[in-house]
């Protein structure tokens, strides 16, 4: 079996990921900063926007590939990968656009913690079943 599954979604996150680390470059060349935030409020939100993304993308892709490769239902891997993606996203622009709270942080957040917990008692499932 091949995990093609896994692989849209680590293509569709790789992209994102250099998106977000683009947003980094470009605000560090408007605010003349090479090191550090240097109290750059845009450019300490979008470090952190780019930081938690590579913070929680890796065991989300894991996870997946684990299932993938146990025999989950593609079904549910591909809900739980769009949902991740589409979460990723929303969290970017909600933390993009305040530090403080925001419904795109929010349910960034929240959707990210629950594709990780459904791929990860998915895996638990699939171990011990």
């Amino acid at each position: 079996m091949s995990p093609t599954i896994t692989a849209l979604y680590a293509g569709l996150l790789g992209i994102l990921y250099l998106a977000l680390g683009g947003l980094v470059v470009s605000n560090r060349r408007r605010a003349r900063i090479g090191l550090g935030t240097g109290s750059d409020t845009a450019l300490e939100r979008a470090v952190r926007v780019h930081g938690n993304f590579a913070e929680y993308a890796p065991l989300f892709l894991v996870l997946l590939l684990v299932a993938e490769l146990a025999g989950g239902a593609a079904m549910l891997l591909h809900i739980t990968g769009a949902a991740f993606f589409l979460a990723r996203i929303a969290h970017a622009f909600g933390l993009s656009q305040s530090s403080g709270t925001s419904q795109g942080r929010f349910f960034g957040t929240l959707v990210t913690w629950i594709a990780i917990l459904v791929l990860a008692f998915a895996n638990l499932w699939l171990a011990l079943g």
